[in-house]
């Protein structure tokens, strides 16, 4: 009875450990939600537009509005409750992991947009298809300067950098008024971010690791909760395809060929989907199952491109160029922005940009080498992944989660670790503490956490 007790004491510590951590994490998320909806601050940047009621949500008023101080303080606490809730995440039942994931996604599905703009970006590409006859792969927000979108709006001279499924799917939100297409990209970043994390613990049982520890390392981390359902990116909805694809390829029923299709499906979101892409190709087995997976992959690409041609015509893939004018500009937090700084650069030189590009390619090469030879395809799509944010001169804090799923699922201790060292650092650029260490060009208007474009071109 004695050893019984000695050998329970340590799952009883961990169960207390991860049920804290928890805590902590749904305690951040509500005080993070109810103190950023009590008054404009540039934690909610959407307040440029004017602080509307639908703008705040339903928690205005309950909480002092958010400082600097309270905020730091807020996300601190989310992030120690993140690392009590990884230790102990293989002790708690998974059910009640399930229901802390789906309450930190309600209470920020129910808050106001933080951190960033981008959402009503998303609306102002739809209102441009759908009520002004302009094609936002071809136009700016800025030639409807009349829209009630615009002084919501960070960036009224880029054209829509995402996928033509994206974009004709957010038309549906133009005749929902700014609210309700508020709202509905809400829900969306929620759903995305509640199926990337229920199919990466589907992914990671077939896999034959912890579907409890894997849903708690994508579903309750902090940059997923607080930059990326919180500003209702659609980078969750990204996850959800590369999650889809995790599932569709594990256990001893692998279906490369649907995991090809959904990675595929993820393209017609954003760009970023198809790092994955070749890395799940090789790693369909033989020579005969690869050509059959990159045929399936060329097939959901293909229509892909022609819904483009759809919905856009000759214009199609005019999101290609959008992507190409976005990695011509510099956030003041990528890491070439940072180390260009520290060694006392002139802004960011393009041949310092080179470095960071060409450290990439060989990182990617490499990475396929070792794939078609055998390697886990998921790490390698995993380590290309974040050796594309840390060489990226455009890195947003919530690009951060684009590896989460691989890390969680394939058996990299390193990968995770590295995965998890840049999420830290997508929240530390937020935070005062960081001040010392990150000091970038103070641009009036600008929040600190350097949504900025062509610093130092």
């Amino acid at each position: 009875m004695a050893r019984e007790r000695r050998e329970g004491a340590p799952s009883r510590g961990l169960r207390l450990a991860g049920w804290l951590g928890v805590g902590g994490v749904l305690a951040g998320v509500a005080l993070v939600c109810g103190a950023g909806a009590s008054g404009p601050t540039t934690y909610v940047p959407g307040r440029s537009g004017g602080w509307a009621g639908w703008v705040a949500g339903p928690l205005e008023g309950l909480l002092p509005a958010l400082t600097p101080g309270s905020f730091e303080a807020y996300t601190l606490l989310m992030c120690v409750g993140y690392g009590l809730v990884l230790a102990g995440a293989r002790a708690l039942p998974a059910r009640g992991l399930a229901w802390a994931i789906v309450a930190a996604n309600l209470i920020l599905l129910v808050g106001p947009p933080l951190i960033s703009q981008d959402v009503f970006g998303y609306l102002s590409f739809a209102r441009m298809g759908v009520l002004h006859g302009l094609d936002p792969y071809t136009h700016v927000a800025a030639e409807m300067p009349t829209d009630p979108i615009v002084p919501f709006i960070g960036w009224p001279e880029q054209h829509s950098p995402y996928g033509p499924l994206f974009t004709l799917a957010s038309y549906a939100t133009a005749p929902l008024g700014l609210a309700g297409g508020l709202w509905t990209l809400k829900a969306a970043a929620v759903a995305g971010s509640l199926a990337a994390t229920g199919l990466t613990a589907r992914a990671a049982a077939l896999a034959g690791g912890s579907a409890r520890w894997a849903g708690a390392f994508v579903g309750l981390n902090p940059v997923m909760l607080e930059l990326a359902v919180g500003g209702a990116h659609n980078d969750t909805l990204v996850l959800a395809f590369l999650a889809g694809a995790l599932a569709l390829t594990a256990g001893s029923s692998a279906r490369f060929r649907a995991g090809a299709l959904a990675l595929a499906a993820g393209v017609g979101i954003k760009l970023s989907a198809g790092i994955a892409l070749p890395f799940l190709v090789l790693g369909a087995g033989d020579g005969r199952a690869r050509v059959r997976t990159g045929l399936a992959a060329l097939a959901g690409l293909a229509g892909v491109a022609a819904l483009g041609l759809v919905g856009f015509g000759s214009h199609a893939l005019g999101f290609l160029g959008a992507v190409g004018e976005q990695q011509q500009l510099v956030a003041s937090h990528s890491i070439p922005a940072e180390t260009a700084r520290w060694l006392g650069l002139s802004g960011t030189p393009s041949w310092w940009r080179h470095v960071y590009v060409g450290a990439f390619l060989g990182v990617v090469l490499y990475a396929l080498w070792r794939t078609a030879r055998g390697a886990d395809w998921r790490a390698a799509a995993g380590w290309s992944t974040l050796a594309l944010l840390v060489s990226t001169a455009w890195l947003l804090p919530w690009y951060a989660i684009w590896p989460l799923p691989l890390a969680a699922v394939c058996r990299d201790r390193r990968l995770r670790a590295a995965t998890l060292l840049l999420c830290a650092y997508a929240v530390l650029i937020h935070l005062a503490l960081a001040d010392p260490l990150l000091k970038p060009p103070k641009l009036p208007g600008l929040p600190r956490h350097g949504h900025v474009g062509a610093l130092g071109r």
